[in-house]
C-alpha cells in the first residue's frame, strides 16, 4: 500500500466528515438552501475522491507514473474544487469576493478528470 496516498485519504476522509456535519448542522441555520447545495456538493465531490484516493493506494505494487499522476490529480483536484466551493458556500459569512474563487472550481473539477483518465490508461497499460 502506498503510504502517502493513504494518510492524504485518511486527512481528507476526518475534514469531509467534519464539514458534513458542520454543513448539515452549523451552516444550514446561517446559509441559504443555493449556498447549502453548493456545500454539499464539495462535501460529496471530496468524500468521492477520498474514496478513489483509497482504491489508488492498493496499487502500490505497480509503482506508475499514471498511478501517482491520478493520486496527485485527485489530492490537488479536492483542495481547488471542493475548497473553492467550500469557501463560495460561505462567502457571505466569511465576507470574501467571489471573483477570484470562479476559475479554481474548473481547474480542480479537470484535474478528477486527469486523475480519471490517468486511472484508465494505467489500468489498459498493466499487464
Amino acid at each position: 500500500m502506498n503510504k502517502r496516498i493513504i494518510i492524504a485519504a485518511s486527512i481528507f476522509g476526518f475534514l469531509v466528515v467534519i464539514l458534513g456535519a458542520f454543513g448539515a448542522h452549523s451552516l444550514k441555520n446561517n446559509l441559504n438552501t443555493q449556498n447549502l447545495e453548493i456545500w454539499q456538493t464539495a462535501v460529496n465531490y471530496q468524500f468521492y475522491h477520498t474514496l478513489a484516493l483509497l482504491f489508488l493506494s492498493t496499487f502500490s505494487r505497480f509503482k506508475s507514473r499514471l498511478i501517482n499522476l491520478a493520486s496527485w490529480s485527485f489530492i490537488f483536484g479536492i483542495i481547488l474544487f471542493s475548497g473553492s466551493l467550500y469557501l463560495l458556500a460561505t462567502k457571505e459569512l466569511l465576507n470574501l469576493s467571489p471573483s477570484f474563487l470562479g476559475p479554481i472550481t474548473p481547474i480542480g473539477g479537470a484535474l478528477f478528470i486527469l486523475g480519471w483518465i490517468s486511472l484508465l490508461l494505467a489500468a489498459i497499460k498493466n499487464k
